[in-house]
């Protein structure tokens, strides 16, 4: 059935044109949009405006971390790009976190520094014009995106984030692009919630700046400076809802593209959501927002075509799942992966039994207090919080290699020792568990906390192929160095009980303690140490003790080889309450979410 798509992808995108394999190809029926106002007229046309957005370093159709192939990739979209050039000119844009994601660009990030940056060689030989960074990119850190900033050979864009030492943009606000007799001016802006995810150090010397007053600022002086044949909006943002805080909201793209006139495009990204809709700014003219998802499931497209004088916009999102590797392509970066591969098949040390997330989301489990024993051996802390990165990772006994810690910690992390008072631990567990677990009134209920249907059912998500949790799994902390119960039949806020610490001496609300947390966390991230504990945002740099200089990962495999072979093991610091109602509720969610699984505790 893949093979009969792909020729039918192919037969569409030959002598008939781009236009009829759109018809097949687009994932929902192309429309036009007449923009109002005059412009030049193009020499020439269609003009094909393509965007990528959130690759998360999904370049090769090859998933480095389970070691198996994969679907979507860049190398599958340089198949379509090839095709689409062929019926006409086009400008490609990327939307930003190309920077982190799979192993292949942790390598060229941390390890082989010394050769071009992959993601330039590969921008560069798919033919980018111009992209936006993306909060993913800034956390690699200065010393990799510096580096990227030289090695690009197009403009790398966002408006909102200032130098503090000039005042001027740090990276180049805008970009003019000419091609087939157009002129396109792109506008780049990220999110400016950056700050409370990463560690000071990662974007020293920058000022994240509200997006809608960037662009209130930026788009009057294109318009006026340039008059450009197109407004186009590169936003690392998700499209967000009218019911978002503007501005410095994280996904604040529906709010620029309705507030501020002369768009005629906005890409957002950053959230993973694919979208194709239209917005109507306060002038009353139509402004297209598209955003490709994430992982190259989708390339958003816009065709765009002059008639009578004025601009027509045909948008659509192009799946990428079943089209095949550009050959090209993949023959050009084999060597890079294997010498990824050589890197993350390296010995590090020994597990003497399997660990598996599934288990770390139904209460204590050996993969998070695996996690937790190394954060409290590096950090040297009494307490620890961690959560479970991932949905169904896992990693066999056996040899553990570089590839296995990818699995078991998925985030570019630095790792930090916190001081908090007991008052706040105990806020910052309850925080965690209201957003975990459901308030149980019988046995009879869910304990894990559901996204609901319109029947108040939990919702099954037919592009995720399973029931969707309210929160992600990362915001599921645990703690470890503490013993207590979480009483799931209380209401948010009264729940969890600390009995005592690990060693038995007496856990005291008033007390200073030292607590291993993880720098999207320490940074505010999932809002436990600000919403939770009640720390104010500007407090927490000065409650960071201690931080690692490099990423979690690093001290990982550092600690494997000091440890050679580990135990891991559950240790049973914490309950769920009641107790028959805990076992009958977590048996039926672990069945609704792992049909056919078991648990590995």
């Amino acid at each position: 059935m893949k093979e009969k798509l792909k020729e039918n992808f192919s037969e569409c995108a030959g002598k008939k044109g781009f236009t009829n394999m759109m018809r097949v190809a687009a994932i929902s029926f192309l429309f036009p949009v007449m923009l109002c106002g005059c412009r030049q007229q193009p020499s020439s046309g269609p003009l094909y405006i393509i965007q990528t957005s959130d690759i998360h370093g999904a370049i090769l159709p090859y998933d480095f971390v389970r070691d198996t192939v994969s679907g979507a990739s860049l190398a599958g979209a340089m198949h379509v790009i090839r095709e689409i050039r062929e019926s006409g000119d086009v400008v490609l844009l990327d939307n930003g976190d190309i920077l982190q994601g799979q192993p292949l660009v942790y390598y060229s990030n941390f390890v082989d520094t010394v050769r071009p940056h992959i993601c330039a060689d590969v921008m560069h030989f798919m033919g980018v014009d111009a992209a936006t960074v993306g909060n993913h990119d800034i956390e690699a850190g200065h010393a990799v995106y510096d580096r990227l900033r030289k090695e690009f050979r197009f403009p790398w864009l966002a408006a909102n984030v200032i130098d503090r030492e000039t005042g001027e943009p740090y990276f180049t606000p805008y970009a003019v692009i000419r091609k087939a007799g157009w002129k396109i001016a792109v506008l780049g802006l990220t999110t400016p919630a950056v700050p409370q995810w990463l560690p000071e150090k990662l974007w020293e010397g920058m000022e994240f700046r509200d997006m809608l007053a960037t662009a209130r600022e930026w788009v009057p002086r294109i318009l006026k400076e340039e008059k450009p044949d197109l407004m186009v909006g590169l936003f690392h943002s998700g499209t967000g809802t009218a019911d978002d805080t503007a501005g410095m909201a994280e996904n604040a793209g529906w709010h620029v593209a309705s507030r501020i006139p002369g768009f005629d495009i906005v890409f957002t990204g950053h959230d993973h959501r694919a979208v194709q809709t239209t917005v109507v700014n306060t002038r009353g003219d139509s402004v297209i927002i598209l955003n490709p998802g994430s992982h190259a499931a989708y390339l958003s497209m816009v065709e765009a075509r002059m008639e009578n004088g004025r601009p027509v916009l045909n948008p659509s999102l192009i799946p990428l799942e079943d089209v095949p590797a550009d050959r090209e392509f993949v023959e050009r970066y084999r060597e890079t992966r294997d010498e990824t591969d050589r890197y993350l098949s390296r010995t590090v040390g020994r597990l003497t039994r399997s660990v598996y997330a599934r288990d770390a989301l139904f209460g204590d489990a050996a993969f998070t207090d695996l996690i937790q024993r190394i954060q409290m051996d590096v950090a040297g802390t009494p307490v620890s919080f961690t959560a479970p990165l991932s949905m169904d990772a896992g990693v066999p006994a056996g040899e553990i290699t570089v590839r296995d810690l990818f699995s078991l910690y998925r985030y570019e992390n630095f790792l930090y020792a916190m001081e908090m008072r007991g008052s706040e631990i105990r806020d910052y567990l309850e925080y965690s568990y209201a957003g975990w677990f459901e308030t149980m009134t019988c046995p009879d209920d869910h304990l894990l906390l559901f996204r609901k249907d319109g029947n108040g059912e939990p919702a099954y998500s037919e592009s995720y192929r399973s029931y969707r949790l309210a929160r992600p799994p990362y915001h599921f902390d645990s703690a470890e160095g503490l013993v207590y119960r979480v009483d799931v039949s209380a209401l948010p806020g009264g729940r969890v009980e600390i009995l005592s610490m690990g060693n038995g001496a007496p856990f005291y609300p008033d007390s200073l303690y030292l607590v291993a947390v993880n720098s999207y966390r320490g940074s505010g991230g999932g809002g436990h140490l600000t919403d939770g504990a009640g720390i104010p945002r500007e407090e927490l740099a000065d409650r960071i003790k201690w931080s690692t200089s490099h990423d979690l990962r690093q001290s990982m495999i550092e600690w494997f080889r000091k440890q050679g072979t580990v135990e891991p093991v559950c240790s049973d610091n914490w309950s769920v309450i009641p107790e028959s109602w805990y076992v009958r509720a977590k048996e039926r969610d672990f069945t609704l979410l792992f049909p056919g699984s078991t648990t590995g505790n």
